[in-house]
C-alpha cells in the first residue's frame, strides 16, 4: 500500500505524517528514555497507527477541509480499521501483538472502540477484503479490551500518544537536558552534606528532612542532574519563586528549551515578567503543557491528575515514566491532595520513574504511607545543623521558644514590642484573627510605629504590593523596628527574616515552617539567651474540624498532640529537637483514628476504584482541584470610577473576536491572532488585579452582577475592603456561621 497516495491531514500525506511520528520516536530512544523493546513496539505502533486513514469517507472529508462530518451510520473510526491492518506476524510473541494492536485501536477515543469492533462487523470486513487485512474476532477484541489495566500496555499507548501529538502539532517531542549539571558547576559552590547525598543517590527513590536554609532547591537540581525532571510544589507564589530563582541564577540562558513553568496561570505570568518577548510567550508557555521541557517548575494538580484514569492520562504516566520528579514542602499537603501524590508515586516508580522527597519537616505517619505503598526508601536526615568556630555562630540552634497556654494576646505582644523594638512577626491561623490583632496593635500603637498587616483576601495589586514589602522589610540584612501580622501565607511562600515571632499553634508541622520565618540563616545568635518565638496553643475550638467534617479546617487529632509536644520545646531548642518531637508524636499509630487518616483512606480508595476512561479531563480538574475558593470583585473596588474605566475598556479587549483578512498571508493573520490572545490576557491580568479569593460562605452577599471573561464569570460582591485590613465579609441579620474558609 502506498501510503504517498493518501492524505492523513489537509497538507500531509499519511507517509508524511507516519514519518513524523517515527523520527520522534527516534529522538525518545537516543536520549535513552526508552529502552530497546519498547522502542521496537513503538516503532510499531507509529508505523500503523493511521493505516486505516486510507479508507475513502476519510480520504473525501480529508479534502473537503472539514466541510464533511464523520457519518456514524456509513463510516468506521479510522483507528479501529488501522488494528485491521496490523500484521501479528511480525511479532515475537502474542503478548507484544495485543500491547501494540490496544495503544492503536485506543489513541482515539472518538468512538467507543470496543463497541465500534462489534457493531460495525461488516463495514469493518469490506474495509479489510479491499486493503488485505484480518477482521478483528470477537475473542480478540475481549483480549485487546482487558489490556486496558495493563501497565505496559498503557505506557505504549502513552507513548504513542506523545509521537502522534508532537506529530500533529509540529514540534520537539523532548528538549535534551545537557547544560543543568555544568550551570550548577558554574554556581562556584561547595556543596553541602545535604547536596553530596542527592548526588551519591541520583539513582534511587530518596526521601531527605533538611534544615532550612540547606540548599534544598540546589540539592534536588543535583538529584535530577542531566535528567529529564519535574520540580513539584503546592503553592504558586512559591513555584514562581522557584522558577525565577533557576531562571535567572542558574539556567540563564536558552529558556525556550531548557526550562517551563507549569501552572493554570504560566501565561500571564510570563508576560507581566516580561520572561520572553510577547509573540514568543505564549509559545513559550505552550511548551509546558507539552511536558516536552527537560526541567519543569509546576504543581500537583498539573502532573498527579493522571491518577483519574482519564481519556489520555497515559501520556503523562508514559512522560514520568523516563523522568525524575522532586516534591517539596509535603507536609503541607491536605488528606485528598497527599492521596494523589502517593498514588501517582506508585504508578510512576512501577513503570521506572524516580522521586526525591526534599522537606524541612516530615511526620512519621506520611513516611509509613508512602513506604506502605512503595516499599522501603532510602532515607536522611540533615537537621543537626554546622558550627562556624570562626564567627562562634551555631546553625543547629536557632530559636529560644516561650510556650503560652492561652489565646494569642494582644497586649502581651504591644508590651514585648515597645520593650525590645526589632522586626516582629505575628502569623494567625484565620484572616479574621489577623485583621483582629492588626486593628487592636494600631490602636495600642498609634501611628508613630510601622505595623502592616497581609494575607489572602487583599485584591491582587495590594497583595502584590504587600509582598514586595515584606520581602524587602524581612531581609536578613535589612535592619528596622516594625510589625507585620499575617496567615499560614508566610509560611512556606515567602523568603523573610524576623527577630521576633509570636504565633498562634496549628500543628507541629505549620508552628516550625513559622519559625523558619525568625532567624532563618541562624547568624542572630547573640538573641538566644532570651525568647525569639512565642507560642500561644490555644485557639478557638470551631476551628477544629467537626465529626461531620462540615466545620473547621484543622485536625483535632493533630492539634491535641502538637499541643502536647510543644511543651517538650520550652526554652533553647536545636534543629534536630524538632525533628524528634515530630517522630515521636505524629506517628501512624496516634493518627489511626484521625480525621486527616479517615479522609487520606477514602479518596486513596476511590482513586484505586475508578477504572479507565470513567472520567473526563473537566471531571477530574474540578475535582483535583478541590475548588472551594471563588474570585470576586468587591462592590466598593467595581464602584470606584477610575477602576471601572479601567474593568470596562479591558472588557472590551476581551470581547473582540478574531475573523480572518483574507487580503493577509496565512502568516500574517496567525501573527494577528497571537497579538490579539496576548491582548486579552493582559486585559485579563488587568481585571484580575482587582480580584479577591474568597469561601462559601462569602458568596450570600452576591450581587447578581457578573463579569463574563470567556473562560469564568466573576461575580461582583457587597462587603467591606480597603487596602489596610482587606476584605470583610458582610454578615446577614442573625447570620451564625463560623468563618473557616478564610484561613490563609
Amino acid at each position: 500500500m502506498d501510503l504517498t497516495k493518501y492524505l492523513a491531514k489537509p497538507n500531509k500525506t499519511i507517509r508524511e505524517h507516519t514519518d513524523d511520528l517515527l523520527e520522534a520516536e527516534n529522538i525518545l530512544k537516543n536520549l535513552g528514555y526508552i529502552d530497546e523493546k519498547i522502542s521496537d513496539l513503538l516503532n510499531i505502533a507509529c508505523e500503523y497507527h493511521d493505516y486505516g486513514k486510507v479508507n475513502q469517507n476519510f480520504q473525501n472529508r480529508v479534502k473537503s477541509r472539514g466541510k464533511l462530518k464523520f457519518d456514524n451510520e456509513i463510516e468506521v473510526a479510522h483507528n479501529v480499521l488501522s488494528l485491521t491492518l496490523l500484521e501479528e506476524k511480525i511479532f515475537s510473541s502474542k503478548e507484544d501483538y495485543y500491547k501494540v494492536a490496544y495503544a492503536i485501536l485506543n489513541h482515539h477515543n472518538h468512538t467507543n472502540n470496543q463497541k465500534e469492533v462489534e457493531d460495525k462487523k461488516e463495514l469493518i470486513k469490506e474495509f479489510a477484503k479491499k486493503f488485505g487485512g484480518e477482521t478483528i474476532k470477537r475473542g480478540k477484541n475481549n483480549k485487546i479490551g482487558r489490556l486496558k489495566d495493563n501497565i505496559e500496555a498503557s505506557i505504549l499507548k502513552g507513548l504513542l500518544h506523545k509521537c502522534d501529538y508532537s506529530a500533529s502539532g509540529d514540534y520537539t517531542i523532548e528538549y535534551p537536558n545537557d547544560f543543568l549539571l555544568n550551570s550548577m558547576e558554574n554556581l562556584g559552590y561547595k556543596w553541602n552534606k545535604l547536596q553530596e547525598f542527592c548526588i551519591e543517590n541520583r539513582d534511587e527513590n530518596i526521601i531527605v528532612v533538611a534544615n532550612t536554609g540547606m540548599g534544598k532547591t540546589e540539592a534536588g537540581l543535583l538529584w535530577i542532574g542531566d535528567h529529564k525532571g519535574f520540580f513539584i510544589l503546592p503553592l504558586k507564589t512559591a513555584i514562581n519563586a522557584i522558577y525565577k530563582r533557576i531562571k535567572d541564577d542558574i539556567v540563564k540562558e536558552k529558556l525556550e528549551v531548557r526550562l517551563a513553568l507549569t501552572h493554570s496561570d504560566t501565561l500571564s505570568y510570563y508576560l507581566k515578567e516580561s520572561v520572553a518577548e510577547e509573540e514568543k510567550a505564549i509559545e513559550y508557555s505552550q511548551k509546558g503543557k507539552q511536558l516536552n521541557m527537560p526541567l519543569s517548575i509546576t504543581t500537583l494538580d498539573q502532573i498527579f491528575n493522571f491518577v483519574y484514569k482519564y481519556y489520555g492520562f497515559e501520556l503523562k504516566l508514559a512522560t514520568l515514566s523516563y523522568s525524575k520528579l522532586v516534591i517539596d514542602e509535603i507536609q503541607a499537603y491536605s488528606p485528598d491532595l497527599l492521596a494523589y501524590l502517593i498514588s501517582g508515586l506508585k504508578s510512576v516508580t512501577s513503570v521506572g520513574g524516580k522521586f526525591a522527597i526534599l522537606t524541612a519537616t516530615l511526620p512519621p505517619f506520611i513516611k509509613d504511607l508512602i513506604e506502605k505503598e512503595i516499599g522501603k526508601i532510602k532515607y536522611a536526615n540533615f537537621t543537626e545543623g554546622e558550627v562556624d568556630k570562626k564567627n562562634g555562630i551555631d546553625t543547629n540552634k536557632r530559636h529560644h521558644l516561650k510556650i503560652l497556654n492561652e489565646k494569642i494576646n494582644s497586649e502581651y505582644i504591644y508590651n514585648h514590642y515597645l520593650k525590645n523594638k526589632k522586626k516582629s512577626l505575628i502569623v494567625c491561623n484565620t484572616v479574621k484573627e489577623s485583621q483582629r490583632i492588626y486593628l487592636k496593635l494600631k490602636e495600642l500603637l498609634g501611628k508613630d510605629h510601622e505595623i502592616n498587616l497581609l494575607h489572602a483576601k487583599f485584591i491582587k495589586e495590594d497583595r502584590a504590593e504587600k509582598e514586595k514589602k515584606i520581602i524587602e522589610f524581612g531581609k536578613t540584612t535589612h535592619i528596622a523596628d516594625g510589625i507585620w501580622i499575617s496567615t499560614s501565607l508566610v509560611e512556606a511562600s515567602l523568603d523573610i527574616d524576623f527577630d521576633y515571632l509570636f504565633t498562634e499553634l496549628n500543628d507541629l508541622n505549620g508552628l516550625f515552617q513559622r519559625l523558619g520565618r525568625v532567624n532563618r540563616k541562624g547568624k542572630k545568635y547573640q538573641m538566644l539567651d532570651k525568647p525569639n518565638a512565642f507560642v500561644f496553643t490555644e485557639i478557638e475550638k470551631g476551628l477544629l474540624i467537626n465529626k461531620n467534617g462540615t466545620k473547621g479546617f484543622i485536625d483535632k487529632t493533630i492539634y491535641e498532640l502538637s499541643k502536647n509536644g510543644i511543651k517538650e520545646l520550652d526554652g533553647i531548642i536545636e534543629e534536630k529537637m524538632k525533628v524528634e518531637i515530630i517522630d515521636r508524636y505524629l506517628t501512624s499509630e496516634n493518627l489511626g483514628g484521625s480525621t486527616f487518616m479517615k479522609n487520606y483512606i477514602n479518596i486513596k480508595n476511590y482513586i484505586e476504584s475508578l477504572y479507565v476512561n470513567e472520567k473526563t479531563i473537566d471531571e477530574v480538574n474540578n475535582m483535583f482541584r478541590n475548588i472551594t475558593s471563588f474570585q470576586v470583585i468587591p462592590r466598593v473596588i467595581y464602584d470606584n470610577k477610575k477602576i471601572r474605566l479601567i474593568i470596562n475598556k479591558n472588557m472590551d479587549i476581551l470581547k473582540e473576536k478574531f475573523s480572518y483578512n483574507q487580503t493577509f498571508t496565512k502568516e500574517e493573520n496567525e501573527k494577528m491572532k497571537k497579538s490579539m490572545k496576548i491582548s486579552k490576557v493582559k486585559a485579563q491580568n488587568e481585571i484580575e488585579q482587582y480580584t479577591v479569593s474568597v469561601g462559601q460562605w462569602d458568596m450570600v452577599n452576591k450581587t447578581g452582577e457578573k463579569l463574563d471573561l470567556g473562560f469564568k464569570m466573576i461575580d461582583i460582591i457587597n462587603c467591606e475592603y480597603d487596602n489596610e485590613i482587606g476584605y470583610v465579609r458582610v454578615k446577614k441579620e442573625k447570620e451564625e456561621v463560623e468563618e473557616i474558609d478564610s484561613f490563609f
